[in-house]
């Protein structure tokens, strides 16, 4: 098992160093750990565990003369086996419960909220994602009358959201005639993904239309915008200008590049997408396929309801060197809170801007 090779005492020496270095930035040496009450060992023994410790891939000696900084490996048995005792104090658990204790219309402005107060206490970039769904459907049409020429379709989602869609019809409309499209739509449209959604069943279900099939275009047009836009997911960003503090982001370029990455979201969405479960994820280095991400770390939590039901994800990105311990205590606390929001709560999901169309075009 990883990091059964391990001694307590080459344990604690490492924690030691992990940590230190996440306080200081700079290499640590044997000399400084002495200091460690934890550590009750001479320094030529300490030098010797360090020596050994880089020998098996936890440590690295960026100079000849330099003390060693964590490995992604050390980062790693780290994050998994020694970064379990920070307490978060009283004011840190305060400031979530303060920042939090609001009524939100929408799901996406409590993820974003929750981020940021994850991005603020840990003083690194924090993200709120709602993750890809590929494939999603339309599991079930509804529709009602607003005016004679106005009605709103209504779309359920296989992810359990619900996204709506204000439609003009200048040619008029009528419970009547809704009813017959709306039935239509679940007969033939739900169910099936874009790709599914084909030229001859648009050209069957304008035939079943009849007079009224001047409705399916546009409305056709509609349902691949809203697949589209599950399918693709979104993130957002909080606190960017965070990372300016830390000296790994001093080169111009790399930092550039973070930005693209950043910005393009991509390579981010992919990251969280592809997490299993609801537990919290700790991505370091180059574990990401992602090149930009090399010399940083992600830590997200997906968030569900009580009935499994995945809203989307929050997090943080920061250095290599990132106070994981911190981190992670300030991602449970979070997300352990907005579990109890969403789950005490009726969040509506988020509403879309509403669209005029017009019969024939």
């Amino acid at each position: 098992m990883f990091g059964d090779e391990l001694s307590e005492r080459k344990r604690r020496i490492l924690k030691a160093l992990v940590e230190a270095h996440i306080e200081a930035g700079e290499p640590v040496g044997s000399k400084f750990l002495t200091e460690n009450k934890q550590i009750a060992c001479s320094s030529a023994t300490i030098r010797n565990e360090m020596a050994e410790l880089e020998a098996l891939g936890y440590l690295e000696q960026p100079h000849t003369s330099a003390g060693r900084v964590p490995s992604e490996m050390g980062y790693r048995f780290y994050v998994n086996s020694l970064a379990h005792d920070y307490a978060m104090t009283t004011c840190e658990i305060e400031e979530i419960n303060k920042l939090l204790k609001v009524k939100m219309k929408e799901v996406d402005q409590i993820l974003l909220l929750a981020s940021k107060v994850a991005s603020t206490l840990t003083n690194y970039t924090g993200i709120a994602v709602k993750p890809r769904n590929p494939g999603v459907t339309v599991t079930r049409f509804e529709g009602f009358v607003i005016d004679s020429n106005t009605f709103i379709l209504v779309m359920v989602m296989s992810n359990s959201t619900v996204k709506t869609k204000s439609i003009r019809a200048e040619n008029g409309i009528d419970s009547g005639k809704l009813g017959r499209l709306i039935t239509l739509l679940n007969r033939y449209i739900a169910g099936l993904n874009s790709s599914e959604i084909t030229l001859p069943i648009i050209m069957e279900l304008e035939s079943e239309l009849g007079a009224d099939s001047e409705f399916i275009t546009p409305i056709i047009k509609i349902i691949y915008d809203v697949m589209n836009e599950v399918d693709r997911g979104e993130l957002k960003i909080s606190g960017v200008d965070r990372l300016l503090q830390y000296p790994e982001y001093s080169d111009t370029e790399e930092f550039r590049e973070m930005l693209g990455a950043l910005e393009d979201k991509e390579d981010i969405l992919n990251i969280v997408s592809g997490a299993k479960g609801d537990s919290i994820n700790v991505v370091i280095g180059s574990e990401s396929s992602v090149k930009v991400m090399n010399h940083s770390s992600i830590v997200f939590k997906p968030i569900t309801t009580r009935d499994g039901r995945t809203l989307g994800a929050i997090g943080v990105i920061g250095p290599l060197r990132m106070d994981y311990a911190k981190v992670l205590a300030t991602i449970a606390g979070v997300s352990g809170r907005l579990a109890d929001l969403l789950n005490d709560t009726s969040l509506p999901e988020s509403k879309d801007s509403e669209g005029d169309i017009k019969d024939g075009q």
